[in-house]
């Protein structure tokens, strides 16, 4: 059955000229950390797909994102046996969104393929990417219709997470989206020139405008092992990540504190009136504690906002690089040829 597709382009016409299908290289970046049982059967099925796309010349980046297990030591056999593999070891664990930048940093292909380690991305979407592409769409990326292997609370996160990033952005990233995608060279650039430190590559990709479309598919469970995604780091990078996309939270708070200052202004019109023509005063001395406890507690959370986004430009003016990588892998090797000059946001 083809796969449903869901149109994001905008205003915008679809594409009407169609992009050259030979001679042209497509880069795969993939971060892996701690995916020993993976890496290998993910090999295997790229492998398995680029036979099926001969027009094509490809090239991997396996982003070894500091592992504590042996997942380089399979990322360096595997390059031994397929030279168009590159292993990016990097220096210390820097997180998905910042593994997947090393690999576009390094990509050299007219475009560029962002997926996971852990095969819940489905090398087998990959010949559809490649044909909306071959149409003339810039930015083909994958919606999860459905999660296998995650309970109902995981999905409700999901769910009401995308809901909150909808409604604070301006809906510019679409509801389930996933980082797996095919980009273009044009819009891969665009993102590698980005300089944000806290980078949310599905917001970031989804900034730049490039015509767009995506493809619903179901999400499967992972090849083997247990999800790496620690409950307060997703959280945190959530939070991050809906910060970063925004400034509705920072629009609110002087809102809200008009709105405050009006209530105030009108409750002080009332207990005069009261006063004036009743004589007595204001009755009920709890209430007022606790309206001032509740008005304190508001203007705690948000300072609490403002905290966050301070945190945030904190990172900004530390100017500290997204990552740094240790060393590169090919043919079962190190190599010191770098095969793009590094960003201003990284080391290598």
């Amino acid at each position: 059955m083809d796969p449903e597709l869901r149109l994001v382009s905008g205003p915008r016409p679809v594409p009407t000229e169609r992009r050259p299908t030979h001679g042209r290289r497509i880069s795969i970046v993939a971060p892996a950390y701690n995916e020993t049982d993976c890496v290998e059967e993910l090999a295997r099925r790229l492998s398995g797909i680029f036979s099926e796309l001969p027009n094509y010349e490809f090239e991997v980046f396996l982003i070894e994102n500091g592992s504590d297990d042996d997942t380089v030591d399979k990322l360096t056999a595997i390059t031994t046996a397929d030279p168009r593999f590159t292993v990016l070891q990097m220096s210390k664990t820097f997180g998905c969104d910042n593994g997947m930048s090393a690999g576009m940093a390094y990509a050299t292909g007219d475009a560029c393929i962002i997926m996971t380690a852990d095969l819940q991305d489905p090398p087998e979407l990959i010949p559809t990417f490649v044909t909306l592409w071959e149409q003339g769409y810039d930015n083909v990326f994958g919606i999860v219709d459905r999660r296998h292997g995650t309970g109902p609370i995981r999905r409700f996160n999901s769910q009401l997470y995308y809901w909150t990033l909808a409604k604070l952005s301006d809906d510019s990233v679409p509801r389930n989206v996933s980082d797996f995608r095919l980009i273009d060279r044009a819009v891969y650039g665009a993102a590698n020139a980005m300089p944000e430190r806290n980078r949310f590559l599905r917001n970031l990709i989804a900034w730049t405008g490039f015509r767009s479309v995506g493809v619903v598919y179901e999400r499967p469970e992972r090849f083997a092992g247990t999800t790496k995604t620690e409950t307060f780091k997703l959280i945190r990078t959530a939070v991050n990540s809906l910060l970063s996309s925004s400034r509705v939270l920072l629009n609110l708070i002087p809102l809200f504190g008009l709105f405050l200052s009006a209530s105030a202004l009108i409750g002080i019109v009332v207990l005069g009136a009261n006063f004036v023509i009743n004589g007595v005063p204001f009755p009920g001395f709890g209430t007022l504690l606790c309206v001032q406890l509740l008005t304190f507690g508001i203007v705690t959370f948000f300072l609490g906002i403002l905290a966050q986004y301070v945190g945030l430009i904190y990172d900004e003016v530390q100017g500290r690089p997204n990552f740094i990588v240790r060393r590169v892998i090919r043919d079962g090797r190190p190599v010191l040829d770098m095969p793009t000059p590094p960003p201003p946001n990284a080391l290598i």
